[in-house]
């Protein structure tokens, strides 16, 4: 496949000597103050903890798809992911690719634009321009019908913007893409998907 985030400040407080007097009487013992709380973590992934695991909702023009997602699996390709959704990066693109009975592929901007139709899902210009930069490829999820991944040009820390959706089991992929999710409604959406379907919107429901 293609182309396819503590500053702790210790602050010591030095104490002042006070002038020689006689001790006062020992005050009762106080309780101890309590902890403080710790305060939330932050993030879809720390969220995803508590057990409001993010979802994906992709309309297209055939049907409407649900994807669970996987923050702990894969932390930063989740948070880069979810925030394109956020600014809406998807909403009117188009699939660009799809390898029949295994994969349709959208997240190219440049599908768009259909004078652009021979530059779909490559070129400097197919992703958002910010790629990932890490791999975390699941040692444990595998590839099975359903499966939204991060495709990418070589190798996973390569990938960006575009997510395929596996049609089926596809076992040699297992270990060279991302893992981000699993579709668990409308999977039969993706199987009519064809090359320049629109992709109208992809929104986010339980994420900060």
């Amino acid at each position: 496949m293609r182309n396819a985030l503590v500053l702790i400040c210790a602050l010591g407080l030095g104490g002042v000597a006070a002038a020689q007097a006689p001790k006062p009487a020992a005050p009762p013992a106080a309780k101890p103050a309590p902890a403080a709380a710790k305060p939330p973590a932050a993030g879809a992934a720390a969220r995803a903890k508590a057990g409001a695991t993010p979802v994906f909702r992709i309309e297209t023009a055939k049907g409407t798809m649900v994807v669970e997602t996987y923050p702990t699996d894969a932390p930063k390709s989740f948070e880069h992911i979810l925030a394109l959704v956020k600014r809406r990066f998807y909403n009117g693109q188009a699939v660009h690719r799809v390898v029949a009975g295994q994969a349709v592929q959208f997240g190219d901007p440049q599908s768009r634009n259909m004078m652009l139709v021979d530059w779909w899902g490559r070129g400097p210009n197919s992703g958002s321009g910010s790629p990932i930069g890490v791999s975390e490829v699941s040692k444990t999820r595998q590839h099975r019908r359903g499966t939204v991944s991060i495709a990418n040009a070589g190798s996973p820390a390569a990938g960006d913007s575009q997510l395929f959706i596996a049609l089926r089991a596809v076992p040699k992929w297992d270990g060279h893409y991302t893992i981000v999710g699993q579709v668990t409604s409308g999977l039969e959406v993706a199987d009519k998907l064809a090359r320049g379907d629109k992709i109208t919107a992809v929104t986010v429901t339980g994420a900060p």
